[in-house]
């Protein structure tokens, strides 16, 4: 641990990986429930993979931004703690797998060397915030919405308002009307606007898939720019305390808004506004975010070839500063491994700008490229089979990593994205153009591979055989699309097929689109106008299982026969409902009170001194078999179960004095007093406990 401060700049981060060094030694020890310790680990980028005694990093890059020299520490890491293999995620991430636990302060600390961070990319926090991979090069959008983006992240990191949430939390930021984040998927989407003059954004609240998936709802039409993080950070204090926290299936935010109703969570959010840290928050100048001219000019003749053309028309694009060209890079999986990563560093720096972008549909952007050295990084991808055209194309298809990693998938996402590939390429070449046109794959239905927004979308399932036994399966899910300005269509779930029948059920519904289809009908407007019925009596002949091959039985890249095996998943984090573990931590969070408190950051103390409410009371519940699902659920409950039976009394009730927080500004002399009451309940609150332990 004594290396860690030799190498970290950043006090908070030092203490972060300290402190993560310091629990997994507890947590081995038996001193920490193993419950809580996951809890801890996930909201630091560790998370437990589907192999036993090995974990799944995230690396955490918001709106998907890494220089050459991140990447390069990336590969490094990969390679010293991993297996030189680099995951590029939906949610612009990257992850490494197969990491010792033990590992992961170290591994963590060197990162922070190039300014990079684990913390929140997992656990019930804000995750990665994610934006438009073209922000500040596209020629249609209004303003660069990166360093909106990067002011949420770094508002939010560490934030004490959004650390032990009931579920994890998405925001995505748009750069234009075509909204390329899939805003209307997202817990908070952001669409840019400008109105007389100002800068702010369209603002869509409460979107998600999974198994559930929901559309987001229309919260602000034009909010300001400066009035952006106070909407965000007075919406996750309501989600805090009224989402759910038992169900972990129903405690994303869609389920909170659907439970109470859009107005009365509108009401909620308005009510938090006295008490937010701040009311304006201004984004630093978009000059800030430009980018190191390329000094390398090559000096290679101009390509001429058909495959060079076709690449050029269907990866790059012109960007807004003339002379410069984005590059859309295909990455089979996302999967790219080290020895590449070093090797188009070595061939690309100087010849292009050191601003690389992880984009949502898991592969790479290069920006400013000159005009002059497009043929040159043609070769250069070329060279390393990272030329295929068609990136944003039908041809490159999403996928999660499914059954190779994740705890929760049923069958294979990844063998198989390469055949869905291949019976694009082979029977379908033509739609390397089609940019409408989205295929998408999850290993189970909680839509990591966003199979629930896709034209054409597949997840991991099982099916039963008239013999009895089980064969992998895929769910086909059609008619999703992104309808721009924040709102989408989802797909709807037509019929189960083996999944040895995926590629052939791909090309029945394309070639039915394609001899169908009205001139210039987009596939989601084809599938309206058919409807589900028509496309289940389409693919019905491949449902059939009457006369099932023994190879079906055995996945794609598998060589036994399919068994479902699921494991608990850990992208929600656990609920801690041990009595003595809720004590410790209102204790431990007195401290980050106290610690906040004298560092004069009255709002973070105040929201930790609250937390240290919640947890005694929840804990005091829980001695007596109440159930509890939300913080408001803790607040009245305590009144009714311990201030109306005299056990405890306050001035007025328990809910006033907590709501408080509710009430006032957060000044130095409200957090004072709030504190001080604070402390007073926590000791009443382990002198009650150990009252009743000894009876």
């Amino acid at each position: 641990m004594q290396s860690f401060r030799s190498e970290i700049e950043n006090p908070l981060v030092e203490k972060d990986i300290i402190d993560l060094a310091k629990k997994i030694a507890q947590f081995k020890a038996g001193e920490i429930h193993e419950e809580k310790f996951r809890s801890l680990r996930l909201a630091r980028g560790v998370y437990g993979q589907r192999q036993q005694g090995v974990q799944m990093v995230r690396i955490k890059l918001p709106y998907g931004k890494i220089t050459f020299n991140q990447w390069k520490r990336i590969s490094d890491i990969s390679d010293e703690y991993s297996t030189g293999n680099l995951h590029l995620t939906t949610r612009q991430d990257i992850q490494i797998h197969f990491v010792s636990l033990d590992r992961t302060p170290e591994l963590w600390s060197k990162l922070e060397q190039d300014d990079i961070t684990l913390r929140e990319a997992c656990g019930n926090t804000v995750r990665n915030i994610t934006a438009s991979p073209t922000s500040g090069i596209d020629p249609k959008e209004l303003f660069d919405v990166s360093p909106h983006a990067d002011a949420a992240f770094r508002y939010f990191l560490r934030n004490p308002i959004c650390q032990e949430m009931g579920r994890k939390i998405k925001i995505s930021f748009s750069n234009t009307d075509e909204d390329t984040s899939l805003a209307y998927l997202h817990d908070l989407g952001f669409i840019p606007k400008i109105q007389n003059g100002q800068k702010g954004f369209r603002v869509v609240v409460g979107g998600g898939l999974g198994a559930q998936p929901m559309l987001a709802k229309v919260a602000h039409e034009f909010l300001a720019e400066d009035k952006v993080i106070p909407y965000i950070e007075a919406v996750l204090r309501v989600f805090d305390r009224h989402g759910e926290r038992n169900s972990r299936h129903k405690a994303r935010m869609k389920f909170l808004i659907q439970k109470i109703g859009f107005e009365a969570f509108v009401e909620l959010v308005e009510a938090e506004t006295k008490a937010l840290k701040n009311h304006s928050v201004g984004i630093q100048d978009s000059a800030l975010w430009d980018v190191e001219i390329p000094s390398k000019a090559s000096s290679m003749e101009v390509n001429r070839s058909e495959e060079y053309q076709t690449w050029l028309q269907s990866n790059t694009f012109e960007q807004k500063q003339k002379g410069y060209h984005a590059v859309y890079v295909r990455v089979l999986n996302g999967n790219i491994s080290s020895d590449t990563s070093r090797s188009l560093i070595q061939a690309l720096d100087g010849y292009i700008g050191n601003d690389i972008r992880v984009t949502i549909n898991q592969g790479l952007m290069l920006k400013f490229v000159p005009t002059v050295n497009l043929s040159y990084v043609f070769d250069v991808l070329k060279s390393h089979q990272l030329a295929s055209p068609g990136a944003n194309s039908v041809a490159n298809i999403t996928a999660c990593p499914g059954t190779d990693t994740c705890n929760l998938a049923i069958s294979d996402s990844t063998n198989i994205t390469s055949k869905l590939e291949s019976v694009i390429a082979e029977d379908f070449p033509e739609l390397i153009h089609n940019n409408e046109l989205k295929i998408k794959i999850s290993g189970c239905m909680n839509s990591c591979g966003q199979h629930g927004m896709a034209s054409i979308g597949f997840h991991g399932s099982s099916l039963k055989a008239p013999d009895k036994r089980v064969l992998p399966a895929l769910q086909v899910l059609l008619g999703g699309a992104t309808l721009g300005n924040g709102e989408g269509k989802i797909a709807d779930k037509v019929i189960k097929v083996p999944s040895k029948r995926g590629p052939a059920a791909l090309r029945v519904i394309l070639n039915n689109y394609e001899e169908n289809a009205n001139e210039g009908e987009y596939f989601y407007q084809y599938y309206d106008r058919q409807g589900e019925k028509y496309f289940y009596e389409l693919l019905k002949p491949l449902a059939d299982l009457s006369q099932i091959q023994e190879d079906e039985f055995i996945d794609w890249g598998a060589s036994e026969n399919f068994v479902t095996e699921i494991g608990v998943g850990e992208c929600a984090g656990v609920m801690i409902d041990l009595v003595a573990t809720l004590l410790f931590e209102a204790d431990e969070k007195f401290e980050w009170t106290e610690a906040a408190f004298a560092d004069k950051r009255w709002a973070d103390s105040i929201y930790h001194a609250y937390s240290v409410y919640i947890s005694a009371a929840k804990a005091l519940l829980l001695d007596k078999s109440v159930t509890v699902s939300t913080q408001n659920q803790v607040i009245t409950k305590f009144d009714e179960n311990f201030v109306q039976s005299g056990d405890f009394s306050f001035d007025t009730s328990f809910a006033d004095l907590v709501l408080q927080i509710n009430q006032n500004e957060p000044s130095e002399a409200f957090a004072s007093n709030y504190i001080a009451k604070a402390k007073a309940f926590l000791e009443q609150a382990k002198e009650f406990r150990q009252l009743v332990t000894e009876k």
